[in-house]
């Protein structure tokens, strides 16, 4: 059956999205039932960061007045749609493709959604919730494990996926995106309240998120302590079998290979030029200049967020805006050019 967006236009489709936040919000005994399940198929899916990640939607994504916004900056044509994009999910971080499938929702086309097995549970209930309230619904988006015969694609992968996507999907208009992960800047002048945003930016979603600081770029002489302090609120992580096992092997391998590190209990801090690290761990490394820095990091591909100094404030790196696009590619503006 052919999708023609004039049966939902731009209204009816913003209707539906705030909605799906009262529904959200409500916390039903349903919508419980569902977090649960995502979280025993997802071990790293805990209830407590399906909820963070739900709160971010809510507050950000799914209001009306920034909705109303954000669809007057693009001057969305309620006859723009038409076309199927292909939608490429990552499963990092609890509904870390929403942003994707609000784009395209809003923008009026259809899309083919292929979701990671990582986070399958939670967007197709969402969707049915919709479908529930208006049956159009399963016209605008559908789910599917091949994306084929699609005029547009929309990807998220590692780096190594990142090519077979270029490799699939270059004939089509698209987006490709690979790993990035953020980094934070520090002065040495942070409160406490600073360093215990920085904390939440470091561990929220254990880490796994493009937008959690994996890095940390301190003055010559900075004093540890203050922030190992902050860092002990999620000392809990102990409990948690899939980061402890992941602590307790890089933990081992410092051991063995002599390397200096700091611990919170549940965190190692080890100094490393490397921007991106491993689960349980976070790099630190001394600059001499915070300008030249920054400069150096701005034009770094590889990063997504920077904090601190010159960047965003901490404790927002996990509440992107509707305008945050990843990898500062404009999405929307892409959806508007097919």
């Amino acid at each position: 059956m052919q999708f023609n967006n004039n049966n939902m236009n731009l209204q009816k489709r913003i209707e539906l999205l705030l909605r799906l936040q009262e529904y959200l919000l409500a916390e039903t005994e349903e919508w419980q039932i569902i977090k649960t399940k995502a979280s025993h198929h997802n071990g790293w899916f805990t209830v407590n960061f399906i909820d963070l990640a739900i709160t971010n939607i809510c507050s950000a994504f799914l209001n009306k007045q920034k909705l109303e916004l954000w669809a007057a900056h693009y001057h969305l044509d309620e006859n723009i749609g038409g076309k199927n994009v292909g939608v490429v999910m990552a499963g990092n971080i609890p509904l870390v493709g929403f942003h994707d499938f609000l784009c395209v929702f809003i923008s009026g086309h259809r899309q083919t959604i292929k979701l990671s097995s990582k986070d399958d549970i939670l967007l197709p209930h969402l969707i049915s919730k919709m479908t529930e309230w208006e049956p159009g619904i399963m016209l605008a988006v559908s789910f599917s494990a091949l994306l084929k015969g699609c005029d547009a694609y929309i990807a998220t992968g590692s780096n190594n996926s990142a090519r077979y996507f270029h490799q699939y999907f270059s004939k089509y208009p698209h987006i490709i995106r690979r790993n990035r992960t953020s980094v934070a800047v520090l002065t040495g002048n942070e409160t406490t309240e600073q360093l215990e945003l920085l904390s939440d930016d470091v561990h929220q979603y254990f880490g796994l998120g493009c937008r959690n600081i994996t890095q940390l770029f301190v003055p010559v002489g900075y004093d540890f302590v203050p922030l190992l302090k902050t860092f002990e609120k999620y000392k809990y992580f102990e409990d948690h079998h899939k980061f402890k096992n992941n602590y307790d092997y890089q933990l081992s391998i410092a051991l063995l290979n002599n390397i200096f590190y700091m611990t919170s209990g549940s965190t190692l801090l080890l100094e490393n030029d490397a921007i991106f690290s491993a689960i349980s761990q976070l790099h630190y490394s001394y600059y001499h200049n915070e300008k030249e820095l920054l400069s150096v990091l701005k034009e770094n591909d590889d990063v997504q967020c920077i904090c601190g100094f010159g960047g965003i404030p901490f404790g927002e790196s996990q509440q992107p805006s509707l305008m945050d696009y990843a990898d500062g590619v404009d999405t929307m503006q892409f959806l508007l050019t097919l």
